[in-house]
């Protein structure tokens, strides 16, 4: 019986360590400005399609910028298929800047072939 409190222990000190850490691993919304939305059109650059989120690089304001979109499963859901979002496809992404400058935007809707898709 006494190795049963030891078991108990270890188990909240891995869950005590394995959760913060998991959290760490994905970045919270909080780290973009939703007050400045950014609208911007042209050609997606180095698109891939993967979880936790898609990914998209566009040139904006003379800058090259990292498009954050969904995950894929519920861009799908919504109607925008890894077809729609191909290198050098022409899309309007709507959106708001990280917070420390980065040229990072987390998009709420995008615009490819005259559909619009809501991301969030």
């Amino acid at each position: 019986m006494r190795d049963r409190p030891t078991r108990t222990a270890l188990a909240a000190l891995a869950l005590a360590v394995i959760v913060p850490v998991a959290a760490l691993a994905h970045h919270g919304w909080s780290s973009y400005d939703s007050a400045k939305a950014i609208k911007a059109t042209g050609p997606l650059k180095s698109v891939a399609w993967r979880n936790p989120h898609a990914e998209a690089q566009m040139d904006y304001q003379g800058k090259s910028w990292a498009v954050i979109l969904a995950p894929t499963s519920r861009m799908e859901s919504r109607g925008l298929t890894r077809d729609m979002l191909k290198d050098g496809t022409t899309a309007t992404v709507e959106g708001y800047p990280r917070t420390d400058g980065t040229p990072e935007m987390r998009l709420e809707r995008i615009t490819v072939a005259g559909k619009t898709i809501e991301l969030r």
